[in-house]
């Protein structure tokens, strides 16, 4: 199977320039510096600048004035994982890698195997055996290997980057050496978010589960404030499954450091899966990113996980993953309790379904 007939044959969509370019990355008789250029290109077509729109109907319906929604949706496999996964890539191509590996319970693996399609690089994905992801198929139609291992999700990440390092494979999986570079990649929302509000919303609310994602929000806000673009920097609103994540749970105990979960506390449901974890890889930088700023932190049920779906769609015609929905249904419990004045509110929804 070529790139091209992955590309359609998957649910994965790119654009006919970026496969263009894709051929010209691919070409290894081609300069490294060429090739790393047109896959910027690849990056800056297809990456990133996802939708910010007002959430009207759900402002009437919750009383709560200029809620926006930022819909990581748009990316190409529909989910935010797009913006690490070719800034991993880019990495990889850079370092001269020939195979890129990772374990994954789903999204992740899906975009790092597009990203290593249209780089030309192979790709290797582990999953849980006892994990079960619709995705699989669209991470074969992109030429990724499937490898199943036992254990729980960190315990495959842990084994597979035991593996990549014997093989001289590059590790793409979270924490460890890639954190800076993905923070760096996700801090784009918070530019992506600056430019459409003209300054930093009062509240910024994320789903979490490795936590990079809001660290990496906070980590853009920051330093858009730093520089006197914004007259602010947002409060971070972490959410995740109810008891199922180190660091929710670490910030409601009121610790100073992400504590790791006890395993068997963990037990997944098909809407829970993208959240839970019993250790959160870049959970420190999350709970630092709330912590700082003054943010909140909350449980959320499957039962509220599978309303708000079903309440998007019907309100705001998004068709999203109920796991996604986790950040904005904190934000509209915390502005019940707290009854917000009018500003602006910004929530992320990471996923598609």
């Amino acid at each position: 199977m070529d790139l091209k007939d992955g590309v359609k044959t998957s649910e994965n969509k790119v654009s006919s320039e970026a496969r263009k370019l894709s051929a010209f990355v691919r070409d290894r008789s081609k300069s490294l510096v060429d090739r790393l250029e047109c896959y910027e290109d690849i990056i800056s077509l297809e990456i990133g600048d996802t939708g910010l729109s007002r959430a009207k109907t759900l402002e009437r319906e919750f009383d709560l004035r200029q809620l926006y929604i930022k819909y990581e949706g748009d990316n190409p496999t529909g989910t935010q994982k797009d913006r690490i996964a070719f800034a991993q890539l880019y990495d990889a191509l850079r370092r001269e890698y020939d195979t890129v590996s990772l374990a994954t319970c789903g999204n992740y693996g899906v975009a790092v195997a597009l990203a290593a399609n249209l780089a030309g690089v192979r790709c290797k994905i582990y999953i849980p055996e006892t994990y079960h992801t619709d995705r699989i198929t669209e991470m074969e139609q992109l030429n990724a290997e499937i490898i199943r291992l036992p254990g729980s999700y960190e315990d495959v990440v842990m084994e597979s980057s035991k593996l990549a390092e014997k093989n001289d494979w590059y590790d793409a999986n979270p924490g460890g050496s890639n954190t800076p570079l993905q923070i760096t990649a996700y801090s784009q929302l918070a530019l992506e978010i600056f430019e459409d509000l003209g300054d930093a919303p009062k509240y910024c609310a994320v789903p979490v589960s490795n936590g990079t994602l809001i660290a990496g929000i906070f980590r853009g806000f920051v330093t858009l404030y730093k520089r006197g673009k914004t007259s602010r920097i947002p409060k971070m609103i972490a959410a995740s499954s109810a008891n199922k994540n180190p660091i929710v749970y670490s910030f409601l105990q009121g610790m100073d450091h992400c504590k790791d979960l006890k395993p068997d506390m963990i037990k997944e449901t098909k809407l829970n899966e993208p959240l839970i974890n019993w250790h959160s890889f870049d959970g420190e930088e999350a709970l630092y990113a709330i912590k700082e700023s003054n943010g909140e932190a909350f449980n959320i049920s499957d039962k509220k996980l599978r309303d708000m779906t079903t309440l998007l769609n019907k309100k705001e015609g998004y068709k999203v993953l109920p796991a996604a929905t986790a950040g904005l249904i904190a934000l509209l419990e915390l502005n019940e309790r707290m009854n917000f004045d009018a500003d602006r509110f910004v929530a992320v929804l990471t996923a598609k379904n």
